[in-house]
């Protein structure tokens, strides 16, 4: 199994393989390949270790993946929080950002329902 970026890529086309990397999709995968000089199509166990390290330099100089990526976005997300905009408070609460509807829908973000029992007035 190859390892690029800290991340064991499975043994599959090139271009499907460079995906499994956080922050690579197929577009950007595509790119890598062409770059390398790599057929896409070639299988990630058949790469050899002068195309692995072509695939390693090209991704280090022109693309964010894994751990700079992730705390760039962390660093963002605090950003929001801290200025205290709309986005930001939505973020510290675990509500939709984007302006999805609350009352039915978001179970992804809110978890599961609460019930909530009435109380009737007597």
């Amino acid at each position: 199994m190859a390892r690029i970026a800290g991340v064991d890529i499975p043994n599959k086309h090139t271009v499907v393989a460079l995906t499994y990397i956080y922050g690579i999709g197929r577009s950007s995968a595509k790119e890598i390949c062409e770059k390398a000089k790599i057929e896409p199509t070639k299988m990630a166990n058949d790469l050899t270790q002068d195309e692995l390290a072509r695939i390693r330099e090209i991704m280090d100089a022109e693309y964010k993946t894994e751990g700079r990526l992730r705390s760039e976005i962390g660093l963002n997300l605090k950003r929001l929080m801290d200025i205290g905009c709309y986005r930001g408070l939505r973020h510290k609460r675990g509500l939709p950002v984007r302006g999805q509807r609350t009352r039915t829908n978001a179970r992804t973000r809110k978890g599961k329902k609460k019930t909530v029992a009435n109380k009737k007035k007597a």
